[in-house]
């Protein structure tokens, strides 16, 4: 049985390796469609509103946060049973400038990652950007929210940071371990054979939860924590409104104190993009990741689902944040690098659309 062969993975400490993007083919096409066609009117509405709200400043910090999250995303931290996870950077987006802020730099994060390094697929981006820049950024803010309203005065911020960061991770973590583990039930061959991924949610559920209860939503909670209260202290009134302290002290940052954010935020950027290599230490593929050649091998199954093994494939121009004839770790850095200066250039042009808007409202 597949998920008996499933389960013995999850004992085997050396067997493979987690993540939470879905490839290509590991879900069916009317999956991905289904995402697709909700995540549309998402995108449109978190844009409308980036485009008419938006001061030049924020989308500033609005690329330096696509920037963060596309970092962050492939920088694997271990966990247990040999397996790795990653933070997403959602939740402190989220908080500091809004969710529909964290769901616009959030997507844009992993088309540039399905379309240039071939991490994650393009017809699974719908559901992808589902988990990963709607579900976690907008349950982060909604329970950022609640908890600060709730919880007494004194460490609320830093719990209340803490635990949106955590919560909104494992819930989006959770809905990939959903999406996969209901592909075999509902799409196989007459023999039992899935036609996509193999394994239902006896496996999936606690093979994505597991690291991420214990790793990885830490992660995410701790860098949401430290973000989020440097930022309160350099330029509060960057902060989104509802989560800033009072609003005198958000009025009290000026030119100088941006500028200090902004230059500490892109010295951030080059620290993480220099230290990303630390993925590299991770070893095998990801767990749910399988190439269709090493697929038997890293499940203990004795086929390869048939999408998986003749379904559509991407050629990505950098694969695996590599670049030919150079080593791991140099490719690795120049494709950190490579991305973030994509995203800046992609929020810079959003920048002009927005500069643009507020001109023509301005003229009357």
């Amino acid at each position: 049985m597949p998920d008996e062969k499933g389960a013995a993975m999850l004992d085997d400490p050396n067997a493979v390796t987690l993540a939470m993007h879905i490839p290509d083919n590991f879900i069916s096409p009317s999956t991905g469609g289904v995402f697709w066609v909700i995540m549309i009117p998402v995108w449109a509405l978190c844009l409308r509103s980036v485009i008419r709200e938006a001061t030049p400043a924020k989308m500033s910090y609005l690329g330096a946060g696509a920037a963060f999250s596309f970092l962050i995303m492939m920088f694997n931290v271990p966990t247990p049973g040999g397996t790795t996870a990653h933070g997403v950077g959602g939740a402190l987006i989220a908080i500091l400038l809004g969710p529909q802020y964290a769901a616009v730099a959030v997507s844009v994060a992993l088309l540039l990652q399905a379309l240039l390094f071939g991490d994650g697929g393009l017809i699974t981006l719908g559901a992808n950007c589902f988990n990963m820049a709607f579900v976690l950024p907008f349950t982060a803010y909604g329970l950022y929210r609640l908890l600060r309203r709730l919880l007494p005065s004194g460490w609320k911020e830093r719990v209340a940071e803490f635990v949106s960061g955590y919560v909104g991770i494992m819930l989006a973590a959770l809905c990939v371990a959903l999406e996969l583990g209901v592909q075999p039930l509902l799409f196989h061959t007459d023999s039992g054979q899935a036609l996509y991924f193999p394994f239902t949610f006896a496996v999936t559920i606690p093979a994505m939860l597991i690291p991420h209860l214990a790793v990885a939503s830490v992660v995410e909670g701790l860098i949401t924590v430290v973000v989020v209260e440097f930022v309160r202290r350099t330029a509060p009134d960057v902060i989104e409104p509802f989560a800033r302290v009072s609003e005198t002290s958000a009025s009290s940052a000026g030119s100088a104190a941006h500028a200090g954010l902004r230059r500490s935020a892109w010295i951030a950027l080059g620290v993480v993009a220099l230290l990303s290599p630390i993925g590299l230490l991770a070893t095998g593929d990801a767990w749910g990741e399988w190439g269709a050649e090493d697929f038997m091998s890293a499940t203990g199954l004795d086929y390869v689902p048939q999408y998986i093994a003749d379904g559509f494939t991407w050629n990505a121009l950098l694969p695996d944040y590599s670049l030919a004839g150079l080593p791991d770790v140099v490719g690795y850095i120049l494709s950190a690098v490579i991305g973030i200066a994509v995203l800046t250039i992609v929020f810079r042009l959003l920048a002009l659309a927005v500069h643009d808007r507020h001109t023509a409202i301005a003229r009357g």
